[in-house]
């Protein structure tokens, strides 16, 4: 087993070994110095702040009762592998984070020349005690320990985009705290992307819709990706779309309107990937762009047409979903008030 680094990040840093220290860890961690603890975790954020798009996963550290939740989870970390992204994440084995660090790994496997740091993982004292050493764990190129739940948010928001997979109330949290952090301006504008597996996050779309109506809150442009194909072509549009945009820009302010751009186009790419395989989103971009710039006016409006009409398709699709889910849901509730009622009259009549 390779050397690799267990690292506490803030003014009393720890720096320990992988492989058997993980299960030494107070021990070990007693002889390192001070100076070369801050050292490792200042070249942990250099590294972390430069090179290689930085992709942070929140989810489930369970699978959830459908299958399809763990099996997208993996579909999306092969594909963040085969993108050469690397993946922050909370540290976990198990579950949809589980699955998407394995596939991270194996796409990064039969990379030639794979950097050597695939996946940096943030986590806590107390959630490091609990890990024993595993197929996943052992391939963490590097940990970085906090302090609090707090620091562990902050250390994992330096990716460049943040993915929302299926999960319970930690994945919540995150998700909340995230929205929290950058609508009150402590957090720079991110990419926020709900990988919304199976209508996953119906009920949360409806809920900020709900908030947002009655004003109690502001728009928040996510990226919504039904499958593991469209997070990548997403990605794509992120990385060929988005970043060039917010260079072109003066006032990060903007940031959000091109993020609600990219969500208008992001359907009829999605569409003409499937359509054209061969097709790379850098290749359709600049189709479109030489259309704008170049293009007849009935090219001009074709163009406009398709591009409305995927986006009108996709949300069209979502609202038939949304309302299969409503009535699901009306006829959970009827079933609940039914056996209320039961419940009350044999109550009523003892």
């Amino acid at each position: 087993m390779s050397n690799k680094s267990v690292c506490f990040n803030a003014a009393n840093a720890l720096s320990v070994e992988r492989g058997s220290a993980l299960l030494h860890k107070k021990k070990k961690s007693d002889s390192v110095p001070t100076n070369v603890q801050n050292e490792v975790v200042r070249q942990f954020i250099q590294q972390n702040q430069k090179g290689q798009t930085r992709v942070f996963v929140a989810g489930g550290s369970r699978a959830g009762h459908n299958p399809i939740f763990e099996e997208q989870a993996f579909e999306l970390g092969k594909i963040i592998g085969q993108k050469k992204f690397r993946l922050n994440f909370g540290l976990s084995s198990k579950g949809i984070m589980g699955a998407v660090a394995k596939g991270v790994l194996q796409s990064w496997s039969q990379l030639k020349n794979p950097f050597s740091t695939p996946i940096h993982a943030v986590t806590t004292k107390e959630y490091l005690a609990l890990y024993q050493s595993d197929d996943v764990i052992d391939k963490v190129s590097e940990i970085i320990v906090a302090h609090t739940l707090e620091e562990r948010k902050q250390q994992l928001l330096r990716a460049d985009f943040v993915i929302f997979a299926p999960g319970g109330v930690g994945t919540l949290d995150e998700l909340v705290y995230d929205c929290v952090a950058m609508q009150d301006g402590f957090l720079d504008f991110k990419p926020f992307v709900l990988f919304n597996v199976d209508g996953f996050f119906h009920h949360l779309l409806e809920y900020l819709k709900e908030i947002q109506t009655k004003g109690f809150s502001d728009s928040v442009p996510f990226i919504v990706v039904d499958d593991s194909f469209e997070a990548g072509v997403a990605f794509d549009m992120l990385a060929e779309y988005y970043t060039p945009k917010m260079k072109e820009i003066k006032s990060k302010k903007h940031a959000p309107e091109i993020i609600e751009h990219l969500v208008y186009l992001l359907p009829h790419m999605i569409h003409l990937r499937r359509l054209h395989p061969s097709k790379t989103t850098y290749d359709i971009l600049k189709q479109w762009e030489d259309i704008h710039k170049n293009g007849l006016p009935d090219e001009k409006q074709q163009l406009k047409t398709d591009i409305e009409t995927a986006y009108l398709n996709k949300e069209i699709e979502r609202m038939y979903e949304r309302l299969a889910k409503a009535g699901r849901d009306t006829a959970l509730i009827s079933d609940k008030l039914h056996e209320l009622k039961k419940r009350y009259n044999k109550e009523k009549f003892i």
